[in-house]
């Protein structure tokens, strides 16, 4: 399998995903500024939408958007327990979370990244952010993950997202929830393994 990446970009949570579940696979750096691989290729050959994730299975196949490719990766590895069972009142419970970071965490931070939107407009997109953010805080109480004990593949979707907050200087310390999630994520092997490979760490 191939995974088509930006650093620190939304791809990291399949990334993070592939190394939990121990699959193998490689690795291609996008230039998503220019839309271009590494070799000078266009990326939109790739994906005519232009952004990352993009998984290429084995058989030339290729899946966009992270929440199915994390699914797709899980299933692939029962055994690392990173998505419940097809069927289960846990797997639309993952399929819940996977939703709800993708629409009310992932996409509020589109407009902040963007020189283009007025600071007035940033300004509200910060505020609903933080309530939505303050929910997800009081949704860990007593918990490791967002599923329970069991890491998933939507606490490496949390996690991506949620390592944004610093790049925009948006205070998130009052947390504490959120914080120890993130604290015991990092600590993962999978994920300084994924972090590593993308020049996150240093």
């Amino acid at each position: 399998m191939k995974l088509y990446y930006s650093p620190g970009a939304c791809s990291l949570s399949p990334h993070i995903a592939l190394c939990e579940a121990g699959l193998s696979f490689e690795t291609v750096m996008v230039d998503l500024k220019n839309r271009k691989l590494p070799d000078g290729a266009d990326f939109q050959a790739v994906n005519p939408l232009g952004y990352v994730p993009v998984l290429e299975l084995d058989d030339g196949t290729r899946l966009r958007e992270g929440p199915a490719i994390v699914q797709y990766i899980a299933d692939q590895a029962p055994q690392s327990k990173l998505a419940p069972a097809n069927g289960t009142i846990a797997r639309y419970r993952l399929q819940e979370w996977l939703t709800f970071i993708g629409t009310e965490i992932h996409k509020s931070f589109s407009p902040l990244f963007s020189p283009a939107t007025p600071e007035a407009y940033k300004t509200i997109v910060k505020e609903r952010l933080i309530s939505r953010l303050q929910w997800v805080d009081s949704q860990l109480a007593g918990k490791s993950y967002l599923m329970g004990e069991d890491f998933s593949v939507a606490d490496c979707y949390l996690f991506t997202t949620t390592n944004w907050p610093r790049l925009l200087n948006i205070d998130i310390s009052a947390l504490a929830n959120l914080n120890a999630f993130r604290e015991r994520v990092a600590a993962r092997p999978a994920v300084q393994r994924a972090m590593q490979e993308e020049g996150l760490l240093k």
